[in-house]
């Protein structure tokens, strides 16, 4: 008989256990079966809780997605101007949390999977709104109406300094990259009122 309040408990257990193997392998080429042994589980209670590898996946960019947010919000609650607001969204991605080697290749995989899968491809939509949203919103009262253009082009900055993370190999530099993205605002707000 099964313990009684144990599924939440195992559901995390393989999301954090599919987080670090696809980080340790750096691609979806895990297997449940690994998955799960990381876990401390049979792969066929993984199975049982999620049905696929797929949607362990799902459940596990869910929960990186949900910290993000989280953390996002956070950082906005104690940011008082717009190019606060900015700084802060940028620092989140780049955080200690957010900006490290599993998650990385979490994030790359997602990428390669939202090609091919619904499922990923709508979570990727939330997720370009919701940081186009933030970036819009502290965006506006500074560049009018060159913000979306501007909040387009940040965003593409995020991702392509995570893309080039998870090509390269050693411990990734969170304060190295938010600079990077830092560097691309500053100069673009350049003619725009502080």
């Amino acid at each position: 008989m099964p313990k009684v309040g144990m599924e939440p408990i195992r559901k995390a257990a393989l999301v954090k256990a599919t987080i670090v193997e696809i980080g340790r392998v750096g691609s979806l080429d895990v297997t449940v079966s690994q998955i799960a042994k990381r876990a401390g589980m049979s792969s066929a209670l993984a199975h049982h809780y999620f049905g696929s590898k797929e949607e362990i996946f799902l459940a596990a960019m869910r929960h990186i997605l949900s910290l993000y947010g989280a953390e996002v919000r956070g950082a906005l609650v104690v940011a008082s101007t717009p190019r606060d607001r900015l700084r802060a969204i940028i620092l989140a991605n780049f955080s200690p949390g957010n900006f490290r080697r599993e998650v990385i290749g979490a994030w790359l995989n997602f990428w390669v999977l939202a090609q091919t899968s619904p499922q990923a491809r709508r979570l990727l939509k939330i997720y370009q709104g919701r940081l186009r949203s933030n970036l819009l919103s502290a965006l506006r009262p500074i560049a009018g109406s060159s913000a979306l253009d501007l909040a387009e082009g940040l965003g593409a900055v995020i991702d392509g300094v995570y893309l080039r993370e998870a090509l390269k190999s050693g411990a990734p530099d969170g304060k190295a990259a938010a600079e990077v993205a830092l560097n691309y605002l500053n100069a673009q707000l350049k003619g725009f009122p502080s």
